[in-house]
């Protein structure tokens, strides 16, 4: 893997049974890149993550996430990533105060750096009056904005998002992207998957999975101009849709 790289992979395959889920994939994503990971329903990307964040090995091919193979040092993967995924990732019954320990013991932080944290994050989000509310009171937004911070606990050099800003509204979704940048820009590797195509704009590249492939990877100005489109959305319906 070159250095400059947070994720390398090359000729990635995952089989269940006859099914081929993802299909001889390639691509690498660099440090402190924000890198768009995009296909419909079914197309593979959620697998192919899946196998990025060491939770399902490859039939076959390789990749290395942050230096470290996904197949036979998964274990090491999951300490250098933080994940956040589709499904809200908080313990509903638990104060935003009480998962924010947990977690944290999970990541193996001290007692002294989690309570820390707790307060930084606190702070940030501008949680201070609620910090001892159950979660399940906040609004989806504050929901997702927690969930993320959280993900970032243990100081991760690569954030895998899935469907991050899945239900929020539009404001919401562009106050979630402005934490995504401000990560970006302290030297952290973002890979999201979305199915909103303008978030897709946001990204430095994106790739667009059909059936299992990736039929499209560049910056979504050079996607535009390839397919002689004015959004990203109609590039996505161009490849997964067939529709000129």
């Amino acid at each position: 893997m070159k250095k400059e790289n947070a994720i390398y992979v090359e000729n990635l395959t995952k089989m269940f049974g006859d099914f081929t889920a993802v299909n001889n994939i390639s691509f690498e994503v660099g440090k402190g890149e924000v890198f768009g990971f995009l296909g419909a329903n079914g197309a593979g990307k959620t697998t192919a993550m899946k196998m990025l964040i060491g939770i399902l090995k490859p039939t076959s091919g390789h990749a290395q996430v942050a230096s470290f193979d996904v197949a036979s040092q998964a274990d090491e993967v999951k300490k250098s990533i933080g994940y956040m995924s589709q499904r809200f990732s908080l313990y509903n019954d638990l104060t935003i105060k009480e998962n924010i320990t947990f977690f944290g013991g999970i990541y193996g932080l001290k007692k002294s750096v989690i309570k820390e944290k707790t307060q930084e994050l606190i702070d940030e989000l501008g949680l201070k009056d609620e910090a001892n509310k159950l979660v399940k009171s906040l609004p989806l937004g504050w929901k997702q904005k927690v969930a993320f911070s959280v993900s970032l606990l243990h100081n991760p050099r690569i954030i895998f998002l899935d469907e991050p800003t899945g239900g929020v509204d539009p404001i919401t979704r562009r106050q979630f992207w402005e934490m995504i940048y401000r990560e970006a820009h302290k030297g952290k590797t973002i890979f999201v998957t979305t199915h909103y195509m303008d978030e897709a704009e946001y990204c430095d590249r994106v790739s667009i999975m059909v059936e299992g492939k990736i039929e499209a990877l560049d910056t979504p100005k050079n996607l535009k101009t390839q397919y002689k489109v004015d959004s990203m959305n109609q590039v996505f319906l161009k490849l997964a849709r067939n529709i000129e």
